[in-house]
């Protein structure tokens, strides 16, 4: 009996992943809850357990971009007791015993497997069968290339799933939809066969089977670690991992840089060495990375958002001073009491949770045809980590003290930083704040982050004349934006969910006596 494996619901908002590594091999005999593979999403990397004990058989390649539902790979219950069978074939495999002999034991334990299509894309529906590079009735090895396929974007190889006698059902040019049937391997006589030739050195073989498994392991980077070393540039051979069994971590991956910035001067001197290397200080080189991930989902979803809504920005200024002062006055001994600074972003998420109070439709999405209205404030704020731009999320700000505010923003960037951040902590956000300033950012438009509906932008300050009261004065002054989904929120309601933001920055004391 097979059981299919499929990928989980995983967040409110993720609606596919990315198969990041295996930690088995096909037909490899997994336990129940063995971690079988790495699964990446925008936010997350998390493990996927095995369902049963079986042999595994896997559909989706490392790098394939699944929806969730979709089969990542099967577990063959019965076969976890027929996986031992090559070890007696082995031993039968000696000169005096003929091959004919291993065909009752076979046909007894002959299975079928279907060879389908495997996902090949987000986009593609169907595929061409091009060319097989077997016929029917063949012996194939496990792994061995089928046949090739074409879709509408490129041309990928099929590999045997396992090793047996192949059965053509799709003949060349047949069209096949992702998940059809191109051919069945039976696996018995094919399969004994094929481990024939491995008999004659069985005593090489059995020993080197165990130091197989004990090195799959050792020089294996996480997926975390892979994508530091792949931004580095570091091969995962020069890293010694500390993880288990020698797996390299992302601390391993983190700590490389040191090494890998020792080894290049060292190349580098190797290299001025060298008499017959000519030196070219006017060469210009070209660089190429594979785009990760998060930068893929981010970009594309970004694109949706400017697609799908009706996206405005409307702009004001804010004159930072009374804020400034109030904390020149107080973030001392306000750092005495409760062990955080005293920063602006405090500031500008509870007077952003008092506008949206009484301008709830900036604080609600869109369903389908319904407005669903959010009557709490769940803050999402967006931070620059190592991997790209992540948005986690400030549970209940508006019930949150300045210092309960200081708190979380610390605690949550921090595990930003670290790649730590778990797929609650950045899941169901109601509004977005980010800040462009630290940067040095001027002005700009902010993009939504769906399904949300308005985003603030704040941004630096920066002294100008302005006119107070009749006369110019120099202000620390700073711009604010807010995009907004114009489909629910109008203009009047935007400028003034704006206005009231000013007005509590502007005058502080506001946010205190809740007016």
């Amino acid at each position: 009996m097979a059981i299919e494996m499929k990928v989980p619901a995983v967040g409110e908002s993720i609606t596919e992943v990315t198969v990041a590594t295996w930690n088995k091999k096909e037909g490899d005999v997994v336990k129940l809850d063995e971690v079988l593979c790495e699964l990446e999403s925008d936010k997350a990397t998390f493990e996927l357990p095995a369902e049963a004990e079986g042999v595994l058989h896997i559909v989706a390649k490392e790098g394939d971009v699944l929806p969730i539902g979709a089969v990542i790979c099967t577990i063959e219950v019965k076969g976890a007791q027929s996986s031992a069978a090559p070890a007696p074939a082995i031993e039968s495999a000696a000169p005096t015993a003929p091959v004919a002999a291993s065909a009752p034991v076979s046909s007894a334990d002959a299975k079928v497997i279907e060879v389908k299509v495997p996902p090949v894309g987000e986009s593609i529906s169907e595929v061409t069968v091009s060319v097989w590079n077997k016929k029917s009735g063949d012996s194939v090895a496990l792994d061995e290339v089928l046949c090739e396929l074409e879709s509408d974007k490129a041309t990928f190889e099929l590999p045997a799933e396992s090793a047996g006698i192949l059965q053509i059902v799709a003949d060349s040019g047949a069209v096949v939809p992702i998940g059809g049937v191109l051919a069945t391997i039976t696996v018995g006589a094919g399969a004994v066969q094929a481990s024939a030739p491995a008999a004659s050195a069985p005593a090489a073989a059995a020993p080197s089977a165990p130091v197989a498994n004990a090195s799959y392991a050792a020089g294996h980077p996480s997926p975390a670690a892979a994508k530091i070393l792949d931004e580095k540039g570091i091969s995962p051979a020069q890293v010694a991992g500390s993880g288990v069994g020698g797996r390299i971590t992302k601390e391993d991956a983190q700590n490389a840089q040191a090494s890998s910035s020792a080894a290049a001067p060292t190349a580098a001197s190797t290299v001025a060495a060298a008499p017959s290397a000519p030196t070219n200080n006017d060469a210009r080189a070209l660089r190429r990375e594979k785009m990760s991930s998060l930068r893929k989902t981010v970009a594309r979803r970004l694109v949706a958002v400017k697609n799908e809504t009706a996206m405005l920005t409307t702009f004001n200024e804010v004159d930072m001073k009374p804020v400034m002062d109030l904390r020149g006055k107080y973030k001392d001994k306000f750092k005495e009491k409760h062990g955080v600074g005293l920063g602006f972003m405090s500031f500008f998420t509870k007077a952003v949770c008092v506008a949206l109070k009484e301008f709830p439709s900036v604080n609600a999405k869109i369903d389908g045809d319904e407005i669903v209205f959010h009557d709490f404030c769940d803050i999402s704020i967006a931070v620059s980590a190592p991997k790209g731009l992540v948005v986690p999320v400030i549970r209940n700000a508006e019930n949150l003290s300045l210092a309960g505010i200081e708190s979380e923003v610390v605690r949550l960037a921090g595990k930003a930083r670290d790649n730590k951040l778990s797929l609650e902590e950045m899941s169901g956000g109601t509004f977005t704040i980010t800040n462009g300033g630290v940067f040095g950012s001027m002005m700009s438009t902010p993009i939504i982050n769906a399904p949300q509906v308005a985003i603030l932008g704040m941004h630096n300050i920066v002294e100008r004349p302005v006119v107070v009261e009749g006369q110019i004065v120099i202000r620390p002054m700073m711009y604010l934006a807010l995009s907004y989904d114009h489909r629910i929120i109008d203009g009047r309601e935007s400028v003034s969910f704006l206005v009231r933001v000013k007005q509590l920055l502007e005058d502080p004391a506001r946010l205190l006596l809740d007016i």
